[in-house]
């Protein structure tokens, strides 16, 4: 069964500042936590590669993505002090981007459409 994709995700990359690479990923986990008590979000982690991190993050829908930035704004000053967003993506359905543009100018992300395509209804 497959139904109408919503979701939104959010691509952001961060480059940690040199020997704030501790203290960033010491952070993780209480955005792990933070983001936990959302019911919008699909998935939300973070990988790194050498002094830059990345968080996979996909939400049910606009509303959702901008209760999670609402959510974790303090954790995310915390971060800002010792890494710089280096990219910030956000992918969608048009009907859902456009929610998002005003919201999130000050961010200045790059908005990707999603093209019409299938999602499961429920997880395999």
């Amino acid at each position: 069964m497959f139904t109408t994709d919503t979701c939104c995700t959010l691509v952001p990359y961060f480059e940690i500042h040199e020997g704030q690479f501790a203290a960033f990923k010491a952070l993780g986990p209480k955005f792990v936590e933070r983001t936990s008590t959302e019911n919008g979000c699909i998935h939300y982690a973070f990988s790194f590669s050498g002094n830059t991190a990345h968080c996979r993050e996909g939400y049910i829908d606009a509303e959702a993505v901008l209760a999670h930035l609402q959510n974790v704004d303090e954790l995310l000053g915390e971060a800002l002090k010792i890494a710089k967003i280096i990219r910030l993506e956000v992918h969608g359905p048009a009907t859902e981007i456009e929610k998002l543009k005003a919201p999130m100018a000050s961010l200045n992300p790059l908005f990707f459409v999603l093209e019409p395509g299938i999602r499961r209804a429920s997880e395999a």
